[in-house]
């Protein structure tokens, strides 16, 4: 199967050389497939007139056998998503090319209303039209012809084409895509029309003829002269990146074999033991988990601390809170960058330098890169499992801390264009924690320590320490945060871009997605505010009571001079003990109402909003596609779809996405399959990246990354870092933006990011 939605033009130059060679192996084109199946044979690729991105169409077709089964037209049940703003030109159809499928209306629709009439007609169109010309002509079952004809063809698109003497198919709609009504049924009937070809040929064939795979990259010849300008640009593409294509793929999407760490953990194998204790009910009594952390951590200005802060509960959302300061033997700190790109392309790899312990440090090249060191420590632990029975969560210790967006440039993408002022990964390796469960209003206290070490007194001092805690008397009132008026150039931030320059960056990025490359770009910006040495603990905590969320976190990497203070409400990607891996994106954004009717009316105008919707599937689609490279073929799958979510300040729409993890794959392979989160990136994600690092004027650093944990037994959980105060070097920066697709308005855009800023530069004016 040829599909260019998850590569855009990197495999351009593979699939029309393949079309054009493979004559006797059945294909299936999807999406940039299609377009160049038609191309291949002298189609004009055109601009569609109008992108449809994560967006549905009712689809009628010819009945054909790839629809076998499959009912057909409007009202029928048969919808299909869409992501293209390209499109073949009906009247430019060879004979050799037969259409078999279009659209039945003019009108896209958004996931919601095709919900609305979800029932397949019994009565179905057994003859369904549709035409290119006079001359047109669709195949039955038994290899006849007859006309078909389609009446206001200008306003309908061509949805599917196949080859009229070999076995090649294309669709421009996506089967694969989670809201695709009928998607199995076509790869089922494509598998049933691949069997019986070769069950056909097989008494005339001996052996395929496939054409070696180096000779797939020389330039695609034309079997007619296309003057269409779009199709130009689909030619010039594919010329262009022959060269590139074969390192680039090979990096990132050249199957799992390509992108999974095959590495033997090193020689230094560390058996690690683990020792717990459980105080029941105990958190209410001390104060809650804020008590806790500023009694037990909350000294010295919290240097060397974290705080993985699950400080929104409520539906559920988040169960634990794990913390913990300086430890015992095995604590160390990570710091990581990424070696300098004066030519502003990737060479690989980076600079570590690691604390430990007793305050000795030293530094090492990472040839490979950090996520295979990281990945080559966890592969070096042994542990027993009996050791953390009866523990409810997955975090028992290992590393903590955060990826920065431009480790992208370590999961696929070929180039960093701007450098990141703060490191590009810190983590410490915490031996000693602490953790609150809100359900149950439990605390553990866990340490961690090498086989041959004894247990070391600090479960003692630290048990002493709770029991010693007496119930806070000052305790902080539920407040009302309203923001909805609030600029953040009130409070003395510098924009990173005017508002001009935001939107004209909007209007670049809808260029893009009309001329197909890409679907969505989240485009983003930074605000900056200088404040100097102030108590950054104390801002986190006037944080976290403004704008609570439960993928929180606080990290003081002291001697970096580095305070990050997040109040994420998204979850990036978890793996349980259980190998089940999870992704939460949010996708959609509106502001709370000031009154309960104005608020229930947002909510419900966030749930049907066409556009948010649209950004959630694509998003949805994407993070499927990147589950699916490192799980169990089938397991991958959708159990929450667009269900809206309501926090202090904002209405988010969220999806969930599972899978069950292979055993082959590492820990850190799962992370690299999707890194960063695709609702931060956009789709086709690579393609998506890259135009990104020309839009956007600095780095994010870590804005966009991850904040979270990786534990010595193979789990992780990690979020998205939106809705957060970097303070680094006397300064504080705010990253936002959101997702441009082909239905956004570049004012609305721009308002909707300043919306994102809103809580935590307030958070932040109000404490200084």
């Amino acid at each position: 199967m040829l599909g260019g939605c998850r590569h855009c033009f990197n495999l351009i130059g593979i699939c029309l050389r393949l079309l054009l060679e493979c004559r006797d192996i059945p294909i299936l084109g999807v999406c940039l497939g299609h377009q160049a199946l038609g191309y291949v044979h002298g189609a004009q690729v055109v601009h569609a007139s109008e992108p449809v991105h994560g967006r549905l169409s009712e689809i009628q077709h010819n009945g054909c056998q790839l629809f076998h089964d499959i009912p057909s037209g409007r009202t029928s049940g048969f919808k299909v998503v869409r992501y293209h703003s390209l499109v073949i030109d009906p009247e430019s159809l060879p004979e050799e090319l037969i259409p078999i499928a279009w659209t039945s209306s003019s009108d896209a629709l958004s996931f919601l209303e095709t919900r609305k009439s979800n029932t397949i007609s019994d009565d179905c169109e057994s003859q369904i039209g549709c035409s290119r010309s006079a001359k047109s002509f669709l195949e039955c079952e038994n290899g006849s012809r007859r006309p078909f004809v389609l009446s206001d063809k200008s306003k309908r698109v061509i949805m599917g084409i196949m080859h009229s003497s070999r076995p090649h198919y294309g669709l421009q709609f996506h089967p694969e895509s989670v809201a695709t009504h009928y998607g199995r049924q076509i790869f089922s009937n494509f598998r049933k029309i691949t069997e019986d070809y070769w069950l056909r040929l097989r008494p005339y064939t001996a052996r395929m003829q496939v054409p070696c795979a180096s000779q797939l990259f020389r330039e695609v010849p034309r079997s007619r002269h296309i003057v269409n300008n779009a199709g130009d640009q689909l030619y010039r593409k594919a010329s262009q990146i022959s060269q590139l294509t074969h390192n680039a793929y090979k990096k990132s999407y050249s199957g799992v074999s390509n992108m999974v760490n095959i590495s033997h953990p090193s020689t230094d194998v560390r058996f690690l033991r683990l020792e717990w204790r459980k105080f029941d009910h105990l958190a209410s009594q001390v104060g809650g988990a804020q008590s806790i952390f500023c009694e037990l951590f909350g000294h010295h200005k919290a240097e060397n601390t974290f705080w993985l802060d699950s400080s929104s509960i409520e539906k559920k959302r988040a169960r634990f809170s794990f913390m913990g300061g300086k430890g015992g033997s095995l604590w160390k700190q990570l710091t990581y960058r990424l070696s300098d790109q004066s030519d502003m392309t990737f060479k690989g790899g980076g600079y570590l330098l690691i604390e430990d312990a007793h305050g000795s440090t030293k530094s090492k090249c990472l040839e490979e890169g950090f996520l295979d060191f990281l990945n080559k420590e966890l592969l070096s632990f042994r542990y027993e499992e009996k050791d953390y029975e009866g523990l409810p969560f997955d975090f028992h210790g290992g590393y903590i801390g955060y990826l920065g967006y431009n480790l992208k440039a370590e999961c696929g993408v070929v180039s960093n264009r701007h450098k990141s002022r703060s490191p590009d990964a810190c983590f410490f390796f915490a031996d000693n924690l602490l953790v609150v469960d809100h359900y149950n209003d439990d605390v553990y206290i866990l340490c961690l320590r090498e086989e041959c070490t004894a247990m070391t007194s600090w479960l003692d001092s630290t048990e002493e320490k709770l029991f010693s805690l007496k119930l806070s008397a000052i305790r902080l009132e539920e407040q009302n945060f309203q923001v909805a008026n609030f600029s953040p150039f009130e409070a003395g931030f510098r924009a990173e871009k005017s508002r001009e320059q935001y939107m004209e960056d909007v209007e670049k990025s809808l260029r893009y997605i009309k001329d197909g490359e890409s679907y969505e770009l989240c485009l983003t910006t930074q605000i900056r505010k200088s404040i100097g040495e102030i108590d950054s603990l104390g801002l986190y905590l006037h944080l976290r009571q403004k704008n609570p969320a439960p993928y929180a976190a606080w990290l003081n990497f002291s001697k970096e001079n580095l305070c990050v203070c997040c109040s994420s409400p998204e979850r990036f990607l978890r793996l349980d003990r259980n190998g089940t891996l999870e992704a939460k994106p949010i996708k959609g954004t509106v502001a709370r109402g000031e009154t309960v009717e104005d608020d229930e009316q947002r909510k419900l105008q966030l749930q049907y909003s066409e556009k948010d919707q649209a950004e959630n599937l694509m998003i949805v689609d994407l993070l499927r596609n990147d589950l699916g490279r490192v799980c169990e073929p089938g397991s991958v799958h959708v159990p929450h779809l667009m269900d809206v979510e309501s926090y202090a300040t904002v209405h988010t729409m969220v999806s969930t996405i599972r899978g069950k993890k292979k055993s082959e794959v590492s820990v850190v392979d799962c992370v690299r399959a999707a890194f960063p989160g695709g609702s931060m990136t956009g789709a086709p994600k690579l393609r998506s990246m890259e135009l990104l690092d020309c839009l956007e004027s600095s780095s994010r650093g870590i804005y966009s990354g991850s904040i979270g944990f990786f534990s010595y037994n193979q789990t992780f959980d990690l979020n998205i870092v939106i809705r957060t105060v970097v303070v680094h070097e006397g300064e504080a920066s705010i990253g936002a933006g959101g997702a441009i697709v082909a239905l956004s308005n570049p004012e609305a855009e721009y308002e909707e990011m300043i919306l994102k800023t809103r809580a935590p530069a307030k958070a932040v004016m109000e404490f200084l």
